[in-house]
Order: C-alpha cells, then sequence, then structure tokens
C-alpha cells in the first residue's frame, strides 16, 4: 500500500527515509487552521485536518500527517517569526521543563479510515546565558522549528535532560507510528523492509 507523507517538513521527510520505506511528499495545498486551548488535543486537530485536506485528493494509499507543538506552563511556543521572538522563547525555556507533543494522523484514502493519536515528552534547558541565546537566535536553524530550536542540531548543547520519544522532538514519534499502522491499517513497517530487501 503506498505511503503518502502529508507534510513538506525536511525532519519528517528525512525520518521516514530512514526507515528505508518508499513513500510519496503531498503536502497540504492551504494552511491548516484549528483552535483549542488544550495543547495535545490542538497538535492532534492540526494533524487530522493535514491528513484530510490530502487524503480527500487520492483514491488509495495510507496519508501520514503529523504537528508539532511546544509549551510551558500551557502557552504554546509555536515558530518563531523573527530573532527577537527566538530569544524571547529561549529565555522562557531557560532552566526549565517544558513539554513536546506531536500529533500523528493516518487516513486510508480508499475508506476515509481514520486514526489520530499523540505523543508526549518533556524536555528540560540547562540555564542559557545571555551570550547563548544570542548567538544561538543568530543562526538560520531555530526560525522554521515549533518552540524555537532544533533538539537535533545546536540546541542539542542546551539539553539538560528528557523524558519520553527523543524522535517526538525532532517531530516524527516513530514508535508510535509504527504502531498506529501496524494495529489499525495492517502495515508492517518491519514486513515491507524484508520486502524490498528481498527485490534487491
Amino acid at each position: 500500500m503506498e505511503i503518502i507523507l502529508a507534510s513538506s517538513s525536511p525532519r519528517r521527510i528525512t525520518l521516514l527515509q530512514k526507515l528505508g520505506l518508499n513513500f510519496r511528499v503531498f503536502p497540504p495545498t492551504y494552511e491548516v487552521e484549528v483552535k483549542s486551548n488544550d495543547p495535545v488535543e490542538l497538535a492532534e486537530l492540526k494533524a487530522l485536518e493535514k491528513a484530510r485536506c490530502v487524503a480527500r485528493l487520492f483514491d488509495r494509499g495510507l496519508v501520514i500527517a503529523a504537528d508539532t507543538v511546544v509549551f510551558v506552563d500551557n502557552e504554546v511556543l509555536e515558530k518563531p517569526k523573527n530573532v527577537d521572538e527566538i530569544k524571547e522563547f529561549l529565555r522562557k525555556l531557560s532552566g526549565r521543563e517544558h513539554f513536546v507533543v506531536t500529533g500523528i494522523a493516518i487516513i486510508d484514502a480508499s475508506s476515509m479510515k481514520e486514526v489520530v493519536s499523540s505523543e508526549l515528552t518533556k524536555v528540560r534547558f540547562r540555564e542559557l546565558s545571555d551570550e547563548e541565546i544570542e548567538l544561538y537566535a543568530r543562526t538560520i536553524e531555530p526560525l522554521d522549528k515549533a518552540g524555537g530550536y532544533a533538539i537535533q542540531g545546536l540546541a542539542a548543547l542546551f539539553i539538560d535532560r528528557i523524558e519520553g520519544d527523543f524522535w517526538n522532538v525532532v517531530g516524527l514519534p516513530l514508535a508510535l507510528l509504527y504502531r498506529l499502522l501496524k494495529e489499525h491499517f495492517g502495515y508492517n513497517i518491519l514486513t515491507e523492509l524484508r520486502t524490498m530487501c528481498s527485490l534487491i
């Protein structure tokens, strides 16, 4: 069964490629707008709307969408708009724990069966100096990242500890994706890999 990734995120594309899957990239054709005061619900609703936007364009295939939300004290930190906002986010995260939730939605385009779930990870930053905040904010890395940082990049220097799925913080909890595909759609990533290997 064809896999369709409803995202243009380089990080999500790379993670699926590392699994060895064949898939098509087809981002949503419009900006998804949903509202919720609950960050977990917000991530799930955004992922579901992304998946629905793409699934209605196909007759078959499994459409996968994801959305990552970073929050501290229940305040959602979106993708920063500029350098000043990156600094503001980093000051809020400095020396504190925050949460990263990624909602995953999968839709079978042939039956329009929907499944949505999410993964939650706790992340703690060490205390950051003004110089560290200034230097990191002026790199290009944080601009397209929820929360204004990339744990797989230079922001790894700021991490004190994490509790939960590392890949969730990157933007795609792979273990959760594996379980959802296998349990709800009968798609086993490991079986697909074995099939592909046998063709080499």
